[in-house]
């Protein structure tokens, strides 16, 4: 069965025909081709398909399109303003806080949403948040000092 669904990703309004199974991350991906939200386990393991739903992260891989009808989303492509990186991936730009980039959208998506929850996370809090989120690559340092840097940044310090 098809539904159409309609909702506002990166500030635009979008709609689509969707089947009923269609993954909130399917229909980012596939049919507007915001391909910066990774599919990395399709089972809500690793994190690198967080986005933003009405201002909350969530693994869009486990969501699906249709409980999306009618929310506010924002993908990795939506937080820039034009040239301008937002404060927290500006941090991990800066602090090295990526490899080979895979897992970096999640990780920034989810530190955004921690960020707004909590505007000055321990280090212990930020690994914690992170739980959720896995890197392959690297050790986990420099993207909690990117963090910390991205909220230090948020808060306009």
């Amino acid at each position: 069965m098809s539904y159409t669904v309609s909702m506002t990703v990166n500030g635009k309004a979008v709609s689509g025909d969707v089947e009923g199974r269609t993954l909130l991350v399917q229909f980012l991906r596939e049919e507007l081709r915001l391909t910066g939200t990774h599919v990395g386990c399709d089972t809500s393991q690793c994190g690198a398909c967080c986005v933003h739903v009405n201002g909350t992260s969530v693994k869009s891989c486990t969501m699906l399109a249709v409980q999306a009808d009618g929310a506010e989303v924002t993908t990795i492509e939506g937080l820039a303003n034009g040239d301008e990186l937002h404060p927290m991936q500006a941090a991990f730009r800066e602090n090295h806080g990526l490899q080979c980039g895979f897992c970096t959208p999640g990780m920034v998506m989810s530190a955004i949403d921690l960020v707004q929850e909590n505007s000055d996370p321990s280090e212990k809090e930020i690994r914690e948040w992170l739980e959720g989120n896995l890197c392959r690559c690297t050790g986990y340092h420099n993207i909690v000092k990117s963090i910390e840097a991205g909220a230090k940044a948020m808060r306009g310090g």
